[in-house]
């Protein structure tokens, strides 16, 4: 497949599977950023409904940088992975702090904010001031893998970035990705993904039973108030994970202690 038929391929596939989500009928930085960070290891139905109530909270990164990070971990849960609610709220202090509260254009700029690496950088490059930086996430790897490794071979990021940078449109670099990302979902939705095939590939623990399940847990009843450390513990007293997970969120800076009672941090 040459890359004027791949390229042809993709926008065909966009005009068809075009989903419109809120962060594409404005892509100012930092509501891409918001996005960004919120679909990490989160499908789209379920972010979209917490990023129009975070934008409506924490309209920009003033409002969130000034926020308490209880507020912004309350707003957060149920969408998981709560660190990223932290690194969100510190790469807005960042912004306010280091940036004159201006969202930094260059790439090694974007880098520096909390919680993002480069994949996440290259992407609010891309959708946010619409250049063409190749990157890599999970519907960039479905689509090349489909095209351009059809033999099944274990393939580094690397390798596909090479492919990405000779193959992406660089006049309308937004859309095409966006045009990526859906043809993406589309092949993993119709049995095409095979994820498995990246080098980088590690298969995710299930949430049931996991750490992970109980520092959610913590978190969202710490969300409704304050809760003394011994009706916590009593609530958990047969789970094993429960001391891990209060330490791991204390470590994090997600959760304090004062005085025997445990909350959010404010």
């Amino acid at each position: 497949m040459t890359t004027d038929d791949f390229q042809e391929l993709i926008w065909t596939k966009g005009r068809e599977l075009y989903r419109e989500m809120p962060w594409r009928k404005d892509t100012r930085p930092y509501y891409v950023l918001v996005s960004e960070l919120m679909l990490q290891q989160t499908q789209v139905d379920r972010v979209v409904p917490k990023f129009n109530a975070f934008i409506d909270r924490f309209p920009d990164e003033a409002s969130l940088a000034n926020a308490p990070l209880a507020d912004v971990l309350t707003l957060w849960s149920g969408l998981g992975y709560n660190r990223r609610a932290k690194f969100l709220h510190e790469s807005a202090k960042k912004i306010v702090s280091d940036f004159e509260g201006q969202f930094p254009v260059s790439y090694a700029d974007i880098l520096s904010l909390p919680g993002v690496g480069p994949g996440t950088a290259g992407a609010i490059t891309v959708y946010a001031f619409n250049r063409p930086v190749p990157f890599i996430e999970t519907n960039v790897r479905t689509v090349y893998f489909h095209h351009y490794f059809a033999d099944g071979e274990k393939v580094s990021d690397e390798q596909l970035k090479k492919v990405v940078a000779e193959t992406i449109d660089f006049e309308h670099p937004r859309e095409f990705y966006w045009a990526l990302m859906d043809y993406g979902t589309w092949l993993k939705k119709n049995g095409a993904g095979r994820i498995t095939q990246s080098k980088h590939y590690k298969k995710q623990a299930p949430l049931k039973g996991s750490l992970r399940e109980m520092r959610g847990l913590i978190v969202k009843r710490l969300a409704t108030g304050d809760i003394p450390r011994t009706d916590l513990q009593q609530d958990y007293a047969n789970d094993e994970r429960f001391e891990q997970a209060v330490g791991g969120l204390i470590d994090d800076g997600l959760v304090m202690e004062t005085n025997a009672i445990l909350h959010l941090t404010k």
